[in-house]
């Protein structure tokens, strides 16, 4: 545990209402209470725990403004530490004022995350609640949002845990087994089904990965498609504004444009690319290989079709392109009436919908078209999501080191071997949830975070 004191400003560096200098640390009440000077009688260090008081906030220049003072007491706060949050009108001269007649009296200015690596270091979080902190900081939607939620309530880690603890008593057993060779194969069947048990567990756990990285990250999208079939015009409205050039003559956009936007509660990384087609224009070419680079590189592909017309040779071949990939056709300029036949488009791409990128018309089946194409219309953010690299990799060593000692027990191998697959896997899963996490992964992981929190 950290002995020294910490200060930091703790909210958004830009004028508002109210700002907030936090405190941590066993000089916490001191500093503070030299800092103030209560209106009323009541004293800082007098108050109890979830508390607080009007006072006067002071340093040697003279005053610097009226505030409140919040205090929470160890081992009953965010950090585990004495806390005292001191509230001012949130000026970035008094909040720096403040801060600095903290540092003035004995305080230190924290590093980045420094708090939340005090909440850790107290054993109050496990490393997968401090990441979800970081996660709803910079949440941008409400999937994102509920996803660090729940695993700031520890979802992720009540989910390791049960599989962890399965694989303890598991290891346990063995133990007794190895003692008692008589009693081993009447038990190695129970042992099986256990091991499989954990190994799907993991497994469900690692293809949470990939929902759990488009909720917190959000989705490379490319649209594309031939030109002049309103690629643009969708980019447009998608984003709310004129990020593309829209004219009737076809090729207006040879260059890649790129905007995040929202739709409904999934975040899009939007990329509007040249119109496929064959030129011998060399600036147009470029723009045309480019399109295809983005192809190769995103996550989904909106094919934009000109709804009102058949398919024609260079549609089709563009879907024959993205087959096997997450792809949605997007039948554009539904307001001119549809005559492309859905029929064949269905058997060409998983999922169409009918759009008009000039009135905005069929949005809402747009949006629930690409989350069925990502398979994120029946996700849960609620429930255990992984959602970052160091997390994955920390179940993949587990899953990778179970299915190891799934394959020795069935090879009939000694059950010191089988356990030396289950040990290897519960070490990863306590270095997934940070309770064997070597020094450099907690440096990356509070790397991340912002000063004050």
């Amino acid at each position: 545990m950290a002995t020294d004191t910490i200060a930091a400003i703790a909210t958004a560096q830009a004028p508002a209402g109210i700002g907030m200098v936090r405190l941590s640390g066993s000089q916490a009440i001191p500093i503070a209470e030299r800092m103030l000077r209560p209106v009323g009688k009541r004293t800082l260090s007098s108050l109890r725990g979830y508390s607080g008081l009007l006072a006067r906030a002071y340093d040697e220049a003279g005053e610097i403004d009226e505030v409140v003072a919040f205090l929470y007491r160890a081992p009953h706060s965010y950090t585990g530490e004495d806390v005292v949050e001191i509230c001012c009108h949130g000026g970035a001269y008094l909040l720096g004022r403040v801060l600095r007649g903290c540092c003035a009296l004995g305080a230190r200015p924290a590093g980045p995350g420094e708090f939340t690596r005090r909440a850790f270091e107290s054993g109050r979080i496990s490393l997968t609640e401090a990441e979800a902190v970081a996660g709803l900081i910079s949440s941008t939607g409400q999937q994102e949002a509920s996803a660090a939620l729940a695993a700031l309530d520890g979802a992720v880690y009540r989910r390791v845990q049960a599989i962890r603890q399965r694989l303890v008593s598991l290891s346990a057993a063995l133990t007794a087994w190895i003692d008692y060779p008589d009693e081993e194969q009447e038990e190695v069947a129970r042992m099986e089904e256990e091991l499989s048990a954990a190994h799907s567990g993991l497994q469900a756990l690692l293809r949470s990965y990939d929902q759990g990285r488009l909720v917190s990250s959000g989705i490379q999208t490319v649209i594309v498609g031939r030109p002049n079939v309103g690629k643009s015009t969708l980019m447009n409205r998608l984003s709310g504004e004129e990020r593309s050039i829209v004219t009737e003559i076809p090729g207006t956009t040879r260059d890649v444009v790129e905007t995040d936007i929202r739709l409904g509660e999934t975040v899009l990384h939007l990329c509007d690319t040249a119109g496929i087609h064959t030129t011998s224009d060399p600036v147009e070419s470029i723009g045309v290989n480019r399109a295809y680079a983005r192809i190769e590189q995103a996550q989904l592909a909106l094919a934009v079709l000109d709804g009102s017309q058949p398919l024609s040779d260079a549609d089709r071949e563009l879907l024959h392109l993205l087959q096997g990939r997450p792809a949605v056709a997007v039948m554009n300029k539904a307001d001119l009436g549809l005559r492309i036949d859905g029929g064949e488009l269905l058997s060409l791409v998983r999922r169409a919908a009918a759009f008009s990128a000039k009135t905005g018309e069929g949005l809402e089946d747009l949006e629930k078209a690409i989350l069925e194409v990502m398979q994120l219309d029946a996700l849960d953010a609620s429930q255990a999501l992984l959602v970052s690299e160091r997390q994955r990799a920390a179940a993949a060593e587990a899953d990778a080191s179970l299915a190891e000692a799934l394959d020795a027990l069935r090879a009939g191998m000694t059950l010191d071997t089988v356990g030396i697959g289950i040990d290897a896997a519960i070490d990863a899963l306590f270095v997934l949830t940070g309770e064997k996490a070597t020094q450099a992964v907690v440096e990356e992981v509070f790397a991340k975070f912002c000063v004050g929190k």
